[in-house]
This record gives C-alpha cells, sequence and structure tokens, in this order.
C-alpha cells in the first residue's frame, strides 16, 4: 500500500514522505496528532468523514498548546482530507491521521518556529475486536497528569504513556487497559474514553481526570441523551466502583464502541454485553453511516465518487 499523502505541502506518496531522523519531534515527542473515521455507503457511493471539522478545530487548538502553527482553516483541512479521499480512490471505510510536528533536524530541547504538519488517510477496519465484549485490566502506570503532559491534547510524547499501558496490559492477557489518575480515580483507556452504566445512570470521568476530551465521547453522550433519554454524568469514578458497574464500555474514533464486559478477571454486570451499550453501539453505527437523519451534520462527504478536484 502506498497511498498519496500530504506532506511538505504537496501530494506524494507515503514511501517519499520521510523524515531526517534528527528531527525534534521524533527525538523529543514533539508533535500533535489527531484521528478521523470515514466510512464508505453503498447506497449513496460516496465516503463521509465523522465530524471531521471539529477533529480539526480540536487539533489546532492541541497544536497551540505546543506552539505549532497549522495555518489552514479547519474547513480547509476538512477539504485536503477529502482531497486525499478522491485521489486515493477510497471506496471502503478508511482513517485519517494529521500530523503536525516540530521539524528541525538538530539536538537540543529548546523549540523554535520550524513546524510542519502532513495528514495520511489510509484503509482501516476494525481497531479492537469486541463482538463479544472485551476484558479489560486496570495496569500498574498511572495516567499523566496535565501538568506534566496535556493528555487532552493528543501530543505525540505522552502517547509513550499509553505505549507502556498498552504492552503491560496484553503481556497480562488483556485487551485493552485502564489507566487511574494519581489520585486513584478511574481515567480512560489506553486509547480511548471510558463509561459505566450504574443504577440506570451513564457515568463517564470528568476532563479533570487528564482525560480526553473525546469527540467519539462527546457523540455517545448526545445519542444517550437524545435517543434513549438517559440521565448522563462527567464525574470521578473510583475503582471499586467500576467492579459494581452493570454495564462499562470504550469510545474513541479508532475503537468506536467497545463493550467491557470484564475488568480485572471480575464480571462487570452479568458478563455479557449489557442493553445500553449495545444499543449505543447501533445508534453510533446507523449515525455515523448517514442512517439517522438528525445527525446528518457530523457527515462530511468526500466526493470520492467524482474525480479529484485539485490538480497540482
Amino acid at each position: 500500500m502506498n497511498p498519496i499523502v500530504w506532506f511538505n505541502n504537496r501530494f506524494i506518496p507515503l514511501s517519499e514522505a520521510n523524515v531526517n531522523i534528527l528531527t525534534h519531534a521524533l527525538n523529543y515527542g514533539t508533535g500533535v496528532f489527531e484521528g478521523i473515521r470515514g466510512y464508505y455507503d453503498e447506497t449513496q457511493r460516496d465516503l463521509f468523514l465523522v465530524r471531521a471539522l471539529d477533529h480539526y478545530e480540536r487539533w489546532k487548538k492541541n497544536c497551540a498548546i505546543l506552539r505549532i502553527d497549522v495555518p489552514p482553516a479547519p474547513a480547509d483541512l476538512v477539504e485536503l482530507t477529502s482531497e486525499l479521499c478522491r485521489r486515493n480512490e477510497f471506496h471502503l471505510s478508511v482513517y485519517a491521521r494529521p500530523l503536525a510536528y516540530k521539524a528541525s533536524a538538530r539536538i537540543g530541547v529548546a523549540p523554535d518556529n520550524n513546524d510542519a504538519y502532513a495528514v495520511v488517510v489510509i484503509p482501516f477496519g476494525v481497531y479492537l475486536e469486541s463482538d463479544q465484549g472485551i476484558h479489560a485490566g486496570i495496569v500498574s502506570w498511572r495516567r499523566v497528569e496535565d501538568n506534566a503532559i496535556p493528555g487532552r491534547a493528543k501530543i505525540c510524547g505522552a502517547y509513550v504513556n499509553s505505549v507502556l499501558a498498552t504492552d503491560e496490559a496484553r503481556r497480562n492477557g488483556f485487551d485493552e487497559a485502564i489507566f487511574l489518575t494519581e489520585s486513584g480515580h478511574v481515567a480512560e483507556g489506553a486509547t480511548c474514553n471510558l463509561f459505566m452504566v450504574r443504577n440506570g445512570q451513564l457515568v463517564t470521568p470528568p476532563a479533570t481526570d487528564n482525560i480526553l476530551e473525546g469527540i467519539t465521547r462527546a457523540s455517545i453522550m448526545e445519542l444517550a441523551k437524545n435517543e434513549m433519554r438517559l440521565e448522563v454524568l462527567e464525574r470521578s469514578i473510583d475503582r471499586s466502583e467500576l467492579y459494581q458497574a452493570d454495564e462499562a464500555f470504550f469510545t474513541g474514533t479508532a475503537v468506536e464502541l467497545a463493550p467491557i464486559v470484564k475488568v480485572d478477571h471480575r464480571n462487570i454486570g452479568s458478563g455479557q454485553i449489557g442493553p445500553v451499550a449495545r444499543q449505543l453501539k447501533s445508534l453510533y453505527f446507523d449515525a455515523t453511516r448517514g442512517r439517522l437523519p438528525q445527525y446528518a451534520r457530523w457527515l462530511h462527504p468526500t466526493g470520492v465518487h467524482t474525480p479529484s478536484l485539485v490538480t497540482a
């Protein structure tokens, strides 16, 4: 696979989009990335990006934390991503990875204003197989603190935290990790937000518990309130409270909605996928495939059935 990507302000094959080994971001983690899903609809013969404008608005705000400048407006970045889909003639589900980074090739931690950005779109299917529910484990690594490296910003260097957690979880036989904060509250998964159902309420940790302010998380909250009339609470969750939950699940751009049936070898509820997770998963699937008209505003058509709109 060698798709066309956007790199150094031009369209080139992925195999040619390379950086110097001394690049600041490679050595010090000074990059900010984003992830955007796109789903192809056979009926409409088009590929739809999910909440792409929201993702790019978040990306630019997060880049500002590291003082990385991405000049194009969010709407222009959405169109750039659509153009990549057209150039690659994608007629299947995809994942877009925008990446902005400090591009100077030198030794030295101090950043400068040599910023760059790239956008890659690749075919993408199921990230975390969860049809039967997944088994998650609480890891010994703690979620990175906002006053150390802001977890809400999708900073490349912060994801060493997620790599360590995922490695520990997988080696211990779990499908996904669960982080606790330094104060002992449940934060999120290694790459996804977390919800639990308890006493008829849908509960998720607040942004102040060092979570990513997930766009899929916000989508699920909206679906739960509007379509299921569930009460949704953002509050801290204790570890033992998670063990006593009726249901639990992860959400994220890559994982979509992944029901959790066990945590630390303890059944969550009945140990089977619960009705809330099952219905929300179905609603999210339909909303992101254009089957719920009230959420059409989430979807941006790429026009993959039409020729490329840019010639250069």
